[in-house]
């Protein structure tokens, strides 16, 4: 009996969990499935949001689909904390403050609602490379709003003519430029305006489209510019600047965008169309969108990453 005792005793020390876990960072090499481009853009949004934590370790939990919309559960641990990042919008919860998953599913697609169903509610998915040109169009709207003398409605048009500058380089930047071609000064956003038009918008079936964005660019620079002197400047006229400046932006965003939406609907591999989208800031010269095959793993990274 005493030996029966003592065998039960060795065989409960043996089953004993270790006191020393396996560190976070190291998580991943024991994780059967992994997508390390999905992976990066999780552990990419957690640190643009927590920018004092660093990203250990990277896993998805889950996937559920709600009412036709996809929504991934991703768990993330930093040197600090733990993490829900769950998508469509993506979006972060402290784990400490919602343990329960399904719990703050539930509570994420209800924001997540609510957030759509504001007017002109924000994308906040993915950085893009034309960040600095959103951030100035933001600034020039918070300074709007706290205006009330003349000079402040002036300031704006300041900044709005800035943002159209900025605008300006992210294009010159990204679209390829015969050699042939003489180039205008930077700021000179008529000029460039219809260089760039030209050139993403070719085509004899597009004169009509061409001839009204340059009309619209053109028209907005000197509206922005006017509101920039006016010694009389206004709420109103302030307003409709702002409102022109996000017409004008809105459309070279939509105009570089097309040939990457339309660049590729089938994984040249396997012909899936499960194609994702990521964005990497160390493509140059200022971060570029790649794609990546949900199926087959494909990907079209210019560093094959």
């Amino acid at each position: 009996m005493t030996s029966d005792i003592n065998d039960n005793n060795d065989e409960e020390a043996n089953c004993t969990i270790p006191s020393n876990l396996i560190p976070a960072d190291e998580l991943s090499r024991y994780s059967a499935d992994r997508d390390p481009h999905l992976e990066q853009d999780i552990a990419n949004y957690v640190q643009g949001q927590a920018p004092d934590e660093v990203v250990q370790n990277v896993e998805k939990v889950k996937q559920e689909v709600v009412l036709g919309e996809i929504y991934e559960i991703w768990d993330v641990i930093t040197d600090k904390n733990r993490w829900w990042v769950i998508t469509n919008l993506t979006n972060l919860y402290s784990q400490k403050s919602f343990p329960s998953l399904d719990y703050i599913l539930s509570f994420h697609i209800g924001l997540m609602m609510r957030i759509r169903s504001r007017p002109d509610s924000a994308n906040i998915e993915d950085p893009t490379p034309f960040d600095d040109v959103f951030r100035r169009q933001e600034q020039a709207k918070n300074r709007h709003e706290s205006a009330v003398e003349a000079e402040d409605y002036q300031a704006v048009g300041m900044q709005l003519r800035e943002c159209l500058i900025s605008l300006i380089g992210v294009l010159r930047r990204r679209v390829p430029m015969g050699l042939d071609i003489e180039r205008p000064q930077d700021a000179n956003f008529i000029e460039w305006s219809v260089l760039l038009i030209d050139e993403l918008c070719g085509g004899k079936g597009n004169k009509e489209l061409r001839q009204y964005l340059k009309n619209t660019a053109k028209d907005t620079w000197q509206l922005v510019n006017w509101q920039t002197h006016n010694r009389n400047a206004n709420q109103t006229a302030s307003l409709i600047a702002i409102y022109a400046c996000d017409t004008i932006v809105g459309h070279f965003v939509q105009l570089l965008e097309r040939e990457r939406l339309d660049r590729i609907d089938q994984c040249p591999n396997c012909k899936s169309r499960n194609i994702r989208t990521h964005f990497d800031i160390s493509i140059g010269p200022d971060g570029d969108y790649y794609m990546t095959c949900g199926v087959c793993g494909w990907s079209s990274h210019p560093n094959g990453a």
